[in-house]
C-alpha cells in the first residue's frame, strides 16, 4: 500500500517523524505526527527536577491502549458506516472482526485493571487525544493535578501490561539448554 503524500503547507503544520511498527507479518516504517499523542508531549517535556514528566514504560503503555482502542473501532462515529467488514463475507472480514474483537477485548481487560478512577481519564488522554488541561477542566480538577493523576493511572496500566521503569531479579540469568549431560554447544 502507497503511503499517503503530505503536501508543503500541510506539512509546516505538522511535527512529522518516522517509526517502525511491528504488524502482523512484519515490522513497517510508517510517518506519524509527532505532536499528535498529548502522552508524546508529556513524554518529551521535563519537570523541576529534570526528568520527563511521564515515563517511557508510561508512554509505551498509554500507546498501547491507544493501539488497541484504535483496532478495536471504539471510536465514536460522527456518521453511519457504510463499511462494515460483515457485508462482503469471505475470510477477510471474519479475520477483521476476530482482530476488533480481541482488540475490544484487551481494551476492556486493561481498563477494568486500572479500575474506575482511572479508566476515564486514560480513554480522554491516550484515546480521544484530549490535552491534560481540558481534562481538568471538564472533570473540576484543580489546575495541574491532572499530571499527577495520569501518572498514577499509567503506572497502574503499565503494571497491567507487565512493563516496568526499572528491572528487577538476578543481574544475569544463567543460560537454559535442552543439550545432553556433559555436551557443549559451540557455534563455528
Amino acid at each position: 500500500m502507497a503511503e499517503p503524500t503530505v503536501d508543503a503547507f500541510r506539512a509546516r503544520h505538522l511535527a512529522l517523524g518516522r517509526r517502525r511498527i511491528a504488524t502482523e507479518h512484519r515490522a513497517a516504517a510508517v510517518t506519524v505526527d509527532e505532536q499528535e499523542s498529548p502522552l508524546a508531549w508529556l513524554a518529551r517535556r521535563r519537570g523541576r527536577d529534570g526528568r520527563a514528566l511521564i515515563e517511557p514504560h508510561q508512554l509505551q503503555a498509554g500507546e498501547r491502549l491507544r493501539r488497541d482502542f484504535t483496532v478495536a473501532d471504539l471510536m465514536p462515529h460522527v456518521t453511519t458506516n457504510w463499511d462494515n467488514p460483515l457485508a462482503s463475507g469471505g475470510a477477510a472480514a471474519s479475520a477483521a472482526n476476530d482482530t476488533m474483537t480481541d482488540a475490544r477485548r484487551r481494551v476492556h481487560a486493561a481498563l477494568e485493571a486500572v479500575g474506575p478512577e482511572f479508566a476515564g481519564l486514560l480513554l480522554d488522554v491516550c484515546c480521544f487525544l484530549k490535552g491534560l488541561e481540558d481534562v481538568e477542566r471538564e472533570q473540576r480538577w484543580p489546575l495541574r493535578s491532572g499530571k499527577v493523576v495520569l501518572q498514577l493511572a499509567l503506572e497502574r496500566l503499565a503494571r497491567h501490561y507487565g512493563y516496568a521503569g526499572e528491572t528487577r531479579g538476578r543481574a544475569r540469568a544463567p543460560v537454559r539448554t535442552w543439550l545432553a549431560e556433559g555436551a557443549a554447544f559451540s557455534v563455528k
